[in-house]
């Protein structure tokens, strides 16, 4: 086992500096973890909300028309896109002949 010694003053001042770290990291996490999270909803939701299928809703994905996060394989929309999305199909919806 190999014993490091080092002077209380730099001990102290290694210690206030990952306790500002440990901070700033628990209060980034509350801003934007958690908070967000439970705002976002996934495929089925989406699907439901903007009366699609599946396959539309990853086309929707794929052309780039409706943003999403992906989280361990697992998408995620966030309400304000769905409603983008939902006025921009309805408008379409309506100028169809």
């Amino acid at each position: 086992m190999e014993i490091i010694s080092i002077e209380a003053r730099t001990f102290d001042r290694m210690l206030k500096s990952l306790e500002t770290t440990a901070r700033i990291t628990e209060d980034v996490h509350k801003r934007f973890c958690e908070k967000k999270m439970g705002e976002w909803l996934d495929n089925q939701e989406a699907c439901i909300l903007l009366n699609i299928t599946p396959r539309t809703l990853q086309s929707l994905r794929e052309n780039g028309m409706l943003a999403y996060s992906q989280i361990c394989h697992k998408i995620y929309y966030r309400p304000e896109d769905i409603q983008k999305t939902l006025s921009l199909l309805l408008r379409r919806k309506e100028e169809q002949p």
